[in-house]
This record gives C-alpha cells, sequence and structure tokens, in this order.
C-alpha cells in the first residue's frame, strides 16, 4: 500500500520521508539520492557558507522536475544565503533553532513552501503563526542539537499535531527504521524527518570513520551535553545542547562547563588534539536510534527499506494478533 499523507500530497513524493539537512553532511548527492527515491531531499545548508552552496546546490538543482530543498540554523544565517538558494528554486526550505520571523516571508514570497523546526509548544504556536506549511516536531532523542528542555518525541508529535492542525507535522527524534515512520503515522504526523540513519549511507559528506563509528555506536553512549560545542569554541547558544555518541572532552568536562568557558587553554588543547589525530575533526552526532543502524547502505536503497517495512509495521498492526493456546 501506498502511504499518502499531506506531505507526500504537498511535495508530489512517493513516500512520507524527509532528510533532515544535517549541516554540510547533507549535501547534493545525498538531497538527490533521497528525492530520486521518492522522500524529499534536504541539503544542510547550515549557516549558508557560500562556496559551500555553490559546489552542492546545483547537484540537486539541476535535475528537472526533483523535489529538494535547504535547510539552515536559523541563530547563525549569512547575510544573502537564504535569497542565493531561493534563486536556484527549492521547493521548500527549513529553518531551525532560532527566531525564524526575518525570512518567513521572504521564503514564502517566493512560491518556496516554508517548514520550521519546532522543538516546544511556544515555538509550535509561532510557527503556526508565521503560517508554515510543513512543522517538524523534534524530540528530545534527536542527534545533534536540540532544546535543553525539550521533550521526548512520542509524547511531543501529537501535541503538535493538534495544535498545528490541519498544517502538516513531520515526527523527528530517534527515527531509525520504518517502526519508526509507522510510529510516526501512528501519532498522527504526516510522516518523519531523519538524520542519523542517513548520515550512515553511501552518499553522506562525512568521513567513514564517523560514518563506521555511527554503526558501531549505542544509544547508551549517547549524551546531550554543550561541553563539545564549548570546547571546539563554537558559538552554538548554550540553551541547544547537542547529543553525540561518547568523546574524551565529555569525560574530561562533564559537568564544568562554566570552567570550560573560561579557560581558552582548554579550546587550543581541543585544537591541537585535532590535528594530531587523537580525537576525530568533529563530534559523531548521533541519535537514540543509532542501535539500529548496522550497514552504510546508498541512500536510495535506505529510502525504500524504510517504506517497505513502515507499510509492513502498519499492516502488522492492524491484523488481530494470533489467539494463545488456553
Amino acid at each position: 500500500m501506498a502511504l499518502a499523507t499531506a506531505f507526500t500530497d504537498l511535495f508530489q513524493l512517493r513516500h512520507p520521508i524527509a532528510l533532515a539537512p544535517m549541516g554540510g553532511s547533507a549535501g547534493g548527492a545525498l538531497a538527490a539520492a533521497v528525492s530520486q527515491a521518492g522522500g524529499l531531499g534536504l541539503l544542510g545548508a547550515g549557516f549558508g557558507d557560500r562556496e559551500w552552496l555553490d559546489r552542492e546546490v546545483p547537484i540537486v538543482a539541476s535535475r528537472p522536475g526533483l523535489p529538494w530543498g535547504a535547510g539552515f540554523l536559523t541563530w547563525g544565517i549569512q547575510d544573502g544565503a537564504v535569497e542565493h538558494v531561493l534563486e536556484h528554486g527549492p521547493r521548500a526550505v527549513m529553518l531551525s533553532f532560532g527566531d525564524p520571523t526575518p525570512y518567513a516571508e521572504r521564503i514564502r514570497a517566493a512560491g518556496t513552501a516554508l517548514i520550521l523546526q519546532v522543538t516546544d509548544l511556544e515555538e509550535a504556536r509561532q510557527a503556526v503563526d508565521l503560517g508554515a506549511d510543513v512543522i517538524v516536531a523534534q524530540g528530545t532523542e534527536a542527534g545533534g542539537h536540540g532544546a535543553r528542555h525539550g521533550r521526548s518525541t512520542l509524547p511531543f508529535v501529537p501535541v503538535v499535531v493538534d495544535l498545528a492542525a490541519p498544517v502538516p507535522v513531520l515526527a523527528a527524534g530517534g527515527i531509525a527504521d520504518g517502526r519508526g515512520v509507522a510510529a510516526a503515522l501512528a501519532l498522527g504526523a504526516a510522516g518523519a524527518l531523519i538524520g542519523t540513519r542517513f548520515q550512515a549511507t553511501a552518499e553522506a559528506l562525512v568521513d567513514p570513520v564517523i560514518a563506521q563509528a555511527i554503526v558501531d555506536g549505542s544509544a547508551e553512549d549517547t549524551e546531550r551535553s554543550t561541553v563539545l560545542d564549548l570546547a571546539r569554541g563554537s558559538d552554538w547558544p548554550s540553551r541547544y545542547p547537542a547529543r553525540t555518541l561518547g568523546h574524551p572532552y565529555l569525560d574530561r568536562w562533564r559537568g564544568r562547563e562554566a570552567d570550560l568557558a573560561r579557560d581558552p587553554q582548554a579550546r587550543q588543547h581541543y585544537q591541537d588534539d585535532v590535528a594530531r589525530g587523537a580525537i576525530p575533526s568533529l563530534p559523531v552526532w548521533a541519535g537514540e536510534g543509532v542501535d539500529l543502524i548496522t550497514d552504510l547502505p546508498a541512500a536510495a536503497d535506505l529510502v525504500a527499506t524504510l517504506a517497505a517495512q513502515a507499510e509492513d509495521a502498519l499492516a502488522r498492526a492492524g491484523r488481530r494478533p494470533p489467539q494463545l493456546p488456553r
């Protein structure tokens, strides 16, 4: 059976699956592969680095009729970056983490769908007021950055669905197989936005060491913290800790974030450790669904697998279980 929803209808998709616009790693090849397989591929535009955009956007934008979009980190968007992407005719632009108000109208005025990611109900209400075409409800199980005081995906999604109706909502956070997609649909979402699972694909722009760490990782090893942003000298607002796999600097500085923030020598030590290969160049962003990731498939094959698994899970959920012998 085809899983048709308001989200698939909006973008003429075959499957209610979207690629999370993971900064830097969701490049043109990955977005194009997801879209060609029937989902919605979203480029990880991050803050809008022009050189990166000029390299990656044409890979997906040059394919006529292919639905695609780009996602930005709202709190740090570079001047002109949104307009530069809009010139290439994306079907959607997604904004996450920060006030989307300055960008919402110009996106909609371009005839582009506005996707807003929310991490709490205040953000969800704002998204509705701004006229979002799609809302992404991100739970705390998600890999990478998220709200410090957010809520788990399971209870958060249906509340946002009810608040936002009839605006379609995508569930995000901890979804790494088709059963998770089916669960999102059962919660009333119109689809799922998936990140960590797509990091471990052939087309993702990640170091093979990082991809393998995701395959080998366990949810028990993930942790939400601001330590690695502080150690890297990143400007991420402290209200958005990040979920990553374990890391030596987490063990070294856990509970001493204020000390780390005041210690420039510690940040230099971090850069030195990266330079000599003692630690990865980037943290391994990973959500709690990482246990379900055991291979590195092509993204198109993964989309097909997720869709088939979701259809099977929903079909099984609708069947009467066999009677146990008395």
